[in-house]
């Protein structure tokens, strides 16, 4: 019996796949927990209609990430760093503090998580900061740390 898997199933196959496998099986198992469904020619249709259409989803997420990855390249942002005599920092910027940096000063809501800092920040001057807004697109904003 050929089954369309509707969630990952170990050792099977991953979602949307079409998977033949024993009738009891699937009768027994993959129907009764709702794992999959029979592979008739209404639901392969569903199936392309729905890969289509998360096809279509991906694709406008793409563009949108592009878009505003071309927003951040002219935008930046202002923080300050405590320093002592000599000019000695203490401590260094984190992400945290970027990331709400950016909702205070641009409106933007971005994830600390998503915010590459390869050397911490830990002295004043002009910093381009990489942030992942898709798997794809690699966004930059400029982050100028001041001291205070």
């Amino acid at each position: 019996m050929d089954v369309i898997l509707l969630e990952d199933v170990k050792s099977l196959g991953k979602k949307g796949e079409i998977v033949s496998v024993n009738d009891g099986y699937a009768r027994n198992c993959i129907l009764k927990k709702k794992l999959g469904v029979e592979a008739t020619a209404k639901n392969k249709n569903e199936l392309k209609l729905q890969q289509k259409h998360e096809e279509k989803v991906a694709l406008e997420k793409l563009e949108d990430a592009k878009a505003f990855a071309e927003e951040l390249k002219e935008k930046s942002i202002t923080v300050s760093i405590k320093t002592g005599s000599g000019g000695r920092s203490f401590g260094s910027v984190s992400t945290k503090e970027l990331a709400a940096a950016a909702k205070a000063q641009l409106g933007y809501d971005l994830d600390k998580k998503k915010m590459v800092l390869d050397v911490p920040i830990k002295s004043p001057g002009i910093f381009t900061m990489p942030i992942k807004l898709h798997p794809q697109v690699t966004g930059e904003l400029k982050v100028i740390v001041k001291e205070a």
